[in-house]
Order: structure tokens, then sequence, then C-alpha cells
């Protein structure tokens, strides 16, 4: 994998950026992506879900969906930002679990933006694993997050 996205990575490096922007700038970005946007994802899918007024919840679940396509697509290309930033401080990306973690997390996304596109196909069970899979990826976030320190530590 190092050595298909290799020419990526030394495109990247021929900008001249500055290592802090190498190092530490994927764990930025998607620091305030997950935090501020994964929160209120979170918040609102439950408001939206626990909500006894059907007026109030129809506006968290709206606001649920209006966020949660943007933090996706944000969260896919943070992913293939910090795997690109891994290549170019030439660390091997299958030996680090912050990478799995990441790679898990985007399944965990994806399996529930199927899940919601297809309506849920109309089964309630799939609405309620639809919210424990999307809490079940902002906890492994933090546990990704946790990772990503560790690793930017040691580089």
């Amino acid at each position: 994998m190092e050595n298909l996205l290799a020419p990526i990575a030394h495109f990247f490096q021929s900008l001249g950026l500055p290592e802090p922007i190498v190092h530490w700038g994927h764990p930025t970005m998607m620091a305030i992506v997950v935090l501020v946007m994964g929160s209120y994802a979170g918040v609102k899918g439950w408001q939206g879900r626990l909500a006894t007024d059907a007026e109030a919840g129809s506006k968290n679940r709206a606001a649920h969906a209006q966020v949660v396509p943007w933090m996706f697509l944000f969260i896919v290309l943070g992913y293939t930002g910090g795997v690109l930033s891994l290549v170019m401080q030439d660390h091997p990306i299958f030996e680090s679990p912050h990478f799995w973690t990441g790679t898990i997390v985007i399944a965990l996304l994806a399996t529930n933006a199927v899940l919601s596109l297809a309506n849920f196909w109309g089964a309630g069970s799939l609405r309620t694993a639809h919210a424990y899979l999307g809490s079940s990826a902002l906890v492994l976030l933090l546990v990704h997050a946790f990772l990503g320190l560790q690793l930017g530590l040691s580089l």
C-alpha cells in the first residue's frame, strides 16, 4: 500500500509543508470534526430517538441527518490525509493500531449510512442497530484519538 501511495505523498512533500503541519495537521483537523460534529450528531440522534414530543423528535432527527453526511465525508477525507501523513513520515501503515481503529470506524459509519439510506428497510430493530452502531463508532473514535496521540508522540 505504501508503494501505491508514495507518488501522492511525494507530491505533498514537494509542496514544502512545514513539518508540524505534516505531523499534527491530521489530528488537529480530525479532533475538530470528531469533537464538534461527532458530539452534535450523536446528541441530536439520541434526542430524536428518545423524544416524547413528536415535533421535537422530528427536529432532532432532521438536525442529525443534516450533519452526519458532512461528518462522514470529513472523516473519510481525514482518514485519507492521515494515511498519506503516515506515508510521508515513512511509517508503515498496517502496523499502526490507529490505522485499524480508523478503518473500523469508517466501516461502522458506512454500515450506518446504508441502513439510513435504505430507510432501515422498515424495521425498527435496524433503527436501533443504527443508534448503537453510531454510538459505538463515536466511542471508538475516542480510542482512535488516544492511539493517534500515542502515534504522533512516537514519530
